[in-house]
């Protein structure tokens, strides 16, 4: 016995189909402005932060994010085929290179990758983006909102700010600590191929040290 299916409701199918359809990025890059201000709304005063940008370049398995504010520029660059990353920061003059393992980023990033997000499924327009909002709380107490794009995703979930729980892009991110929020804004989003070098550590010109040693270091100052 043949299955007849009127046109009309398989057409309904395939556009409902489509419509839901989620879109996986493996290459790309993220640009994120970001600002603080009080948790009623009050502009905080300029200062190092005023004008800095959070930039995330990612393939399916290498990423690099940097953070580049007034005092200086800070970049985290992980390979998780190969299980190693380095984190380089730069700031007054001063360089320096620490290399990481699948250990040391792991434990790096645990806050952002165990986070139990409570999410709301009510569309939320954020810069064009129809987004879902998705909000968790920390160990210490600090809170976070996550407005992510479920429309479309990126592969890699290992790079540096990444909420690897939340199937899709974040386009507004929020951390509140005490009486501020620090939200990071996505103001570019392009889906490009991304060279090689982005991911090379550089050559020469910065003190290296284990990630362990740099949490011994911490522990001093």
């Amino acid at each position: 016995m043949k299955l007849y299916i009127p046109f009309c409701f398989l057409a309904l199918f395939l556009f409902i189909n489509d419509a839901s359809a989620q879109k996986i990025l493996s290459e790309g890059k993220l640009v994120y402005r970001i600002s603080i201000e009080g948790i009623n709304g009050e502009k905080q005063p300029a200062g190092p932060l005023t004008g800095a940008t959070l930039s995330v370049y990612f393939t399916k398995d290498r990423s690099r994010t940097e953070m580049v504010s007034t005092p200086g520029t800070e970049t985290l660059i992980y390979d998780s085929k190969n299980r190693k990353g380095i984190i380089l920061k730069e700031y007054s003059g001063q360089k320096l290179m620490i290399t990481a393992t699948a250990e040391n980023w792991a434990q790096k990033n645990a806050v952002n990758n165990t986070l139990a997000f409570k999410t709301d499924n009510t569309p939320v327009n954020i810069g064009g983006y129809k987004s879902s909002k998705a909000t968790a709380q920390s160990p210490d107490g600090k809170l976070y909102t996550v407005y992510y794009d479920p429309a479309t995703e990126i592969a890699n979930k290992s790079y540096n700010n990444a909420f690897p729980q939340l199937h899709g892009l974040p386009v507004q991110f929020e951390l509140q600590s005490g009486n501020l929020i620090f939200r990071y804004t996505l103001i570019e989003f392009t889906a490009e191929a991304i060279p090689d070098a982005k991911f090379e550590a550089p050559k020469g010109g910065f003190r290296i040290m284990t990630f362990e040693e740099n949490q011994q270091l911490k522990k001093g100052e």
